[in-house]
């Protein structure tokens, strides 16, 4: 049987703004999102706009961890290693695409965006990753150009679950998966239940089809992979973040800056999409395994898990738009909150059926909470407690109310299937 599926549908360029040029990047511009203006605040020195370090208390966890002595797989359609952020930070992968180029092409920007995301070292104006000291080994699997299409039947060659077994057998620690697609992939699932035999941590992107048709994404759907869906800077469950009872945590996919292009002469910033949700997981898991490095990876999980953001701490089970909460390796790595518990047990063994939690009332000038992809308010970090990760609202202005753009959103890597 031959299937076809088209690739995720892209950067939206049609409402971009041109930011003044910073040698050696040309910054694009921050879309507007509801009446809440993003400007750049982007220099040469600086680098492009990252909310989301400042929300989740970064300089000061970089004080404990940098994410040393970790090495996160990205499995994508590759990774640029010359890029201002990345020199020196990627290590030799393999190419398992049978693609025309090597490991090290990345045609669209992708796979370079997220390693950066996940490592970069934010020289020369390019984006600082969540955990800097780490390094990164990319797995280049099969891509398409936006909008392509293509045929594939029980002989595809170079997917992902190559790419993912590939990682298994390498030094890596943490494998981020920043792909997927609608068609289950049995090959994929059983390359993840492999991997985590060999002790890796995978963190796969839950889809950005959260305001459209929903259908379950694998190999996020896989019950040995964390499914990361994304929130926005009001801390609340993109609308566009895809949902259901596979998601796992949820972090920042909002707002994130990221490679506009494969000619990499351009930055775009306001791009949405739970594939940098997926990244700043791993990043975070990176910050966590480098401090406790005698922890497996199920004790890297469960305190993830444990210190998640989440309005409702009472419910029982997982959030279908947040799974059990929004990371937070800051309670980790400056309260030393989570209890690592047992090494050999995973903790996500016994997830399912899974219970969600009532929504939460919205605040007076908040957007709806039954809105569509929108049903939760989370907590990043909690504003009423003095030390804590940093009030969000405070970064948009109080009471404003963010809609969540579907264009401009991160294209989620379509993957071969069988």
């Amino acid at each position: 049987m031959t299937v076809r599926l088209k690739r995720g549908s892209g950067i939206s360029r049609q409402r971009r703004k041109r930011a003044s040029v910073l040698p050696p990047l040309t910054i694009v511009g921050a879309l507007t999102l509801s009446s809440v203006a993003l400007t750049s605040a982007a220099t040469a020195d600086s680098g492009p706009e990252q909310w989301y370090l400042d929300a989740m208390q970064a300089e000061e966890m970089w004080k404990v961890s940098t994410g040393e002595g970790i090495t996160v797989a990205v499995v994508d359609g590759g990774v640029r290693e010359d890029t201002a952020a990345l020199k020196g930070r990627v290590l030799p992968g393999k190419d398992v695409s049978e693609q025309p180029g090597g490991v090290n092409d990345d045609p669209d920007g992708h796979g370079t965006s997220m390693a950066e995301l996940i490592a970069g070292s934010g020289k020369n104006g390019g984006i600082k990753g969540l955990a800097p000291g780490a390094k990164i080994v990319p797995f280049r699997v099969q891509s398409l150009a936006p909008g392509e299409a293509i045929d594939w039947s029980e002989e595809e060659k170079g997917g992902t679950d190559k790419g993912i077994l590939a990682a298994a057998e390498s030094p890596a620690q943490i494998i981020n998966v920043s792909m997927g697609g609608e068609i289950y992939d049995p090959a994929s699932e059983d390359a993840i239940k492999y991997a985590l035999r060999k002790g890796k941590l995978v963190f796969v992107a839950a889809g950005n089809d959260g305001d459209g048709k929903n259908a379950r994404s694998y190999p996020a759907d896989s019950d040995e992979a964390v499914a990361v869906a994304a929130v926005d800077k009001s801390a609340k469950a993109a609308k566009f973040s895809q949902h259901g009872a596979y998601i796992d945590l949820a972090a920042p996919g909002t707002d994130i800056p990221g490679w506009c292009r494969g000619n990499f002469d351009q930055y775009c910033l306001g791009l949405n999409g739970t594939s940098a949700s997926a990244a700043i997981a791993s990043a975070s898991a990176a910050l966590i395994w480098s401090e406790h490095k005698d922890w497996t990876a199920n004790q890297v999980l469960r305190v993830m898990l444990e210190t998640a953001g989440r309005a409702d701490k009472k419910a029982q089970g997982s959030s279908e738009y947040i799974g059990y909460g929004t990371v937070r390796p800051s309670r980790v790595l400056l309260k030393g909150e989570g209890d690592p518990g047992d090494p050999d047990k995973f903790p996500l063994a016994l997830k399912y059926p899974l219970e969600s939690p009532s929504p939460t009332p919205s605040p007076a000038g908040e957007s709806s909470e039954d809105e569509k992809g929108a049903a939760e308010k989370v907590n990043v970090a909690e504003s009423s407690e003095s030390g804590d990760d940093s009030n969000l609202g405070l970064i948009i202005g109080t009471g404003a109310a963010v809609a969540v753009l579907a264009g401009g959103a991160f294209a989620f890597m379509r993957m071969r299937r069988k």
